[in-house]
Formats: C-alpha cells, structure tokens, sequence
C-alpha cells in the first residue's frame, strides 16, 4: 500500500471511529443491539435527501435499457455482492433477460461464498472483466464501491467514461473526496460504523436500500408492473406459478381453474395472460398489442 492511499482512506468517514460505540465491548446483548439499531435508523432519512440524484439514476437506467443497451453493477465485497444480487433478481422478479442486467465482482464469482481480500486492489481487473463482456458506450456502469477509493471499482468507472458510456456510482463518502467523476453520483454520508471501517453495516444497508430503488423504479417505468403487481414475470416455478394464477384470479375475477388455463395458453407469460382475459384475444394478438403500448398493460386495456 503507498503512503498516499493510506492516507486517502484515513480521511474517510467510513473509516472513522464512532464515539457511540467507543465502549462497544463493555455492553451486553440488548446494548449493542439497540445501539446498532439506532445507527441504523439514520439509513432511509440520509437516502431520502438523495432522492433527486436516485431519480436521475432511474432515468439514465431507463434510458439505457429501452435503447437496448445493458446495465453493468460493478464492485468489491460487500458492494459487489449487493450489485451481482440486485441483477439476479431481476429475472424472476420482472422478466428481465439476464443479460440485460449484470453483475460483476471483483474476483469472479467464487468471491460471492467466500471473501479474497486483496482482489479489490486490483485495478486492471477491472477494465478485463467489463471487456470480457463487451463493455460499450452503449452500456451504463453502476459502481458502488462505499470507501468511493476502491481501485477496483474506480478503475472501472474510469474505463467506462472511456469508452463514452453512462455512469453512476454509489458511495458513503463525501463527493469532494472522490477521484473519478461519474455522470450521477450518489453520496449517502452516514458517519461512522458502529465497528469502525465495517462497511458491511449501515454503507452496506443504504446500497441495498439504493439499487432496490434504483431496479425496482426503473422496472415500473419500463411497464413492467400493472399497478403495484409484478405481471412481467414467467411461471417457472410452482412459487410463481402459484402467484401467477393469484394475480389472474383477483385482477380478472376468475376462478383457479381458468386461470390456469389462461397462464398456460399464453405460455406462462402473466402479461399476456391478463391481457387476453381482458380483452377476450389470442396470445399473439395480445403480445402485439403489449408491444405497441410499450409494455403497460393499463394502456392496452384502456384504463
């Protein structure tokens, strides 16, 4: 490590101590539970000021996918875990093809069961593991890296504003102390962890909480809902099957049985399913339809 990064994360917040938990040994259970509690309850009150930032996020992410490009989340740890969760969810949650939405982590996938410190120090890393995917400007780049001095994570940022693609990046530390710009940066400063440096805590929560918002609006935007139900997912399994057939059943106030027939002709696509029971047409008739109203199925029906 040079002296010059040493010094770089010694003036970070996240790496600060925290008074409140200076006794931290000295309390028993229900202390360090409250008082971890406490800290965290500063969480949504911190993202809540960000939210104009957020939402420039969700526009950018929106932007990106109807233009049929990919979003690319990209960290080490724990910032990575959360972005390689985040894509996975997609898919079962809103019918994403997998390769719309990707995770990266520094170190490959083995580094999501089991921890390899020093791989986040890698930055050349960084710029093979976007080319491995054909990286392009095309693309955005989400990095979330908490330190916002992650050399992996800035490595890769860097190589994407290169390349003229989209970037956002995530941190919990003063935007004045970051290195590489990004087109939305989005600042969460929390103060200090409970364990000093353990950004697994509250820097961890927030990115959660952040991609979770960022995803999710982004989805809704992009028709992937009708109303606050999730109707762009498939039947691949006997949980969504079971959904599936819930969600047909109160929306067009039919029985199981029908149901199960309308999931089965539309091939176990809600969407479709809803909008052939609303409109009485084929499973054809029904994704053209959908395809032309941009996905929502408020507007194919005429609500």
């Amino acid at each position: 490590m040079s002296r010059k990064y040493f010094d770089q994360l010694a003036d970070l917040i996240t790496e600060a101590a925290n008074s409140r938990s200076a006794r931290l040994d000295r309390m028993d259970t229900v202390e360090i539970l409250s008082l971890i509690n406490e800290e965290d309850s500063i969480v949504p009150k911190i993202i809540a000021a960000q939210i104009p930032n957020i939402a420039r996020a969700v526009e950018l992410f929106v932007g990106v996918l109807r233009a049929a490009g990919r979003v690319f989340y990209l960290g080490a740890g724990t910032s990575g875990r959360l972005g390689v969760l985040d894509a996975a969810e997609c898919p079962p949650t809103f019918g994403t093809d997998p390769r719309q939405i990707i995770g990266i982590i520094s170190g490959g996938r083995s580094t999501l069961v089991r921890s390899r410190e020093g791989v986040e120090d890698k930055p050349g890393a960084a710029k093979r593991d976007l080319k491995r995917h054909g990286f392009s400007a095309d693309d955005l780049l989400v990095a979330i890296a908490a330190s916002g001095k992650t050399p992996y994570t800035l490595a890769g940022l860097a190589y994407a504003r290169e390349t003229g693609a989209q970037t956002i990046f995530i941190c919990a530390n003063p935007p004045d102390k970051l290195t590489v710009p990004a087109d939305v940066v989005i600042p969460v400063v929390l103060g200090p962890e409970v364990i000093a440096g353990s950004t697994r805590m509250k820097a961890g929560t927030a990115q959660k909480l952040i991609l979770n918002m960022i995803s999710t609006a982004a989805m809704v935007r992009l028709g992937k809902t009708y109303g606050n139900l999730m109707v762009d997912l498939k039947a691949t399994s006997a949980k969504l099957v079971a959904r599936s057939q819930r969600i047909l059943m109160s929306v067009l106030e039919i029985d199981y049985d029908h149901a199960g027939e309308l999931l089965k002709s539309a091939g176990g696509e809600v969407k479709t399913a809803l909008v052939m029971g609303k409109l009485g047409c084929t499973a054809a008739e029904s994704r053209q339809k959908l395809v032309k109203a941009d996905g929502f199925v408020y507007r194919v029906i005429g609500e």
